[in-house]
C-alpha cells in the first residue's frame, strides 16, 4: 500500500466512501479466491496465453493457436516487421515467419498488451477515459524503457523486462474496470485517482500471481512505486522497472496530480541515463503505433 496520499482525501459524503471501501474490499475477496472478473475481450486473450505456456509446442502448433486470434496475429506481423524487431534483410510474410522473429515469449506478451489495450477502449471503463488512456500510454512507455535499460545495461532477458514493463500497473487498470460497477464512483471519476495511488500496488501484486505470471515478473512489481534511492548499477528486474517507470513519466504525473515529489529523483535518472532517452522514445512510438 502507498502511504504517500491521505487515503481521506476526496471524499464527499458517507456514500461515495462506503463505495470505496465496498470496492477495495470485493477486489481483495475476489483476489483472495483467485476469482479474477475481466472483460470477455481480456479473458479471451488469456486463454490464448495460457494455451501458449508450453515452451515446447511445435510451430505450427504455435501458429495455429494464433491464427484462431486475428487480431493478435496481425499485431504480430506488424511488430515482427517494425523497427523494433526487423532484423536485416527480407519482412516476415506471414505468421511462422514473425513468431520465428519474434519468440514465444513476445507471443504471449503480444497476446496480453492486446488484452490490456482492449480494455482501456471498452465501453466499462469510458467513464474513467483520460485515466485510462493515460495509464496505456504511461504502460507502453515503461515496457520500452524497460526493454532498452535491460539490454543496455543488464544481462536481464529483454523480452522479461518488457513484460514486467507492460503490466506493472496493471492493478491500476484492474481497479478501474471493477469501479465502473460502483455508482458513486462512477459518478465522481477524479476521486478514483487516489484510491489507485493508496492501492494499486498491493491489487497488482495479487492480480499478476492470481493470473499465472512468472514470479519474477511479479515480484518486480513489487512496491515499484516507492520512493528509494535508485541502484546503480542496475542488478535485478525490479531495479529495471522502479527506473523505467520513472524515467516514462512517474505516477503523479500520469495521475495529473499538482506536486511530485519524486520530481528531482526523475531529472537525475534523466541525466543519467540521456543517451537512452531518444531509443526509449522512439519504441515507446513504435509501440504505440502497433498497440494503439
Amino acid at each position: 500500500m502507498n502511504s504517500r496520499q491521505d487515503p481521506n482525501a476526496d471524499k464527499h459524503g458517507q456514500a461515495l466512501s462506503a463505495q470505496r471501501f465496498q470496492m477495495i474490499k470485493d477486489i481483495a475477496d475476489e483476489l483472495g479466491k483467485g476469482d479474477v472478473v475481466f472483460p470477455t475481450s481480456f479473458d479471451a486473450a488469456l486463454r490464448l496465453r495460457r494455451e501458449l505456456q508450453n515452451p515446447d509446442l511445435p510451430l505450427a502448433r504455435v501458429s495455429s493457436i494464433v491464427s484462431l486470434e486475428p487480431l493478435i496475429a496481425a499485431k504480430l506481423l506488424q511488430l515482427a516487421n517494425s523497427v523494433l524487431y526487423q532484423a536485416q534483410g527480407a519482412p516476415a510474410l506471414d505468421l511462422k515467419a514473425a513468431i520465428t522473429r519474434l519468440g514465444l515469449n513476445l507471443v504471449r506478451t503480444t497476446a496480453l498488451a492486446i488484452a490490456m489495450r482492449q480494455l482501456v477502449r471498452s465501453r466499462d471503463v469510458a467513464i474513467f477515459n483520460d485515466l485510462t488512456v493515460a495509464l496505456w500510454t504511461h504502460s507502453l512507455k515503461t515496457a520500452a524503457a524497460t526493454r532498452v535499460l535491460a539490454r543496455a545495461h543488464t544481462r536481464i532477458n529483454q523480452d522479461a523486462a518488457l513484460l514486467a514493463g507492460l503490466v506493472h500497473d496493471l492493478g491500476a487498470f484492474y481497479m478501474l474496470y471493477r469501479a465502473a460497477q460502483y455508482p458513486e464512483l462512477c459518478a465522481r471519476p477524479d476521486s478514483m485517482r487516489f484510491l489507485i495511488m493508496q492501492w494499486h500496488e498491493s491489487i497488482g501484486v495479487s492480480l499478476l500471481g492470481a493470473l499465472g505470471m512468472p514470479e519474477e515478473i511479479v515480484n518486480a512489481t513489487i512496491d515499484h512505486d516507492q520512493l528509494r534511492p535508485a541502484p546503480d548499477p542496475i542488478r535485478t528486474l525490479a531495479d529495471v522497472v522502479y527506473i523505467g517507470s520513472i524515467l516514462a513519466g512517474t505516477d503523479f504525473e500520469w495521475l495529473a496530480q499538482d506536486v511530485n515529489p519524486n520530481a528531482d529523483e526523475a531529472e537525475a535518472l534523466r541525466k543519467r541515463f540521456a543517451d537512452l532517452l531518444p531509443e526509449i522514445d522512439r519504441d515507446a512510438q513504435q509501440m504505440q503505433t502497433i498497440f494503439g
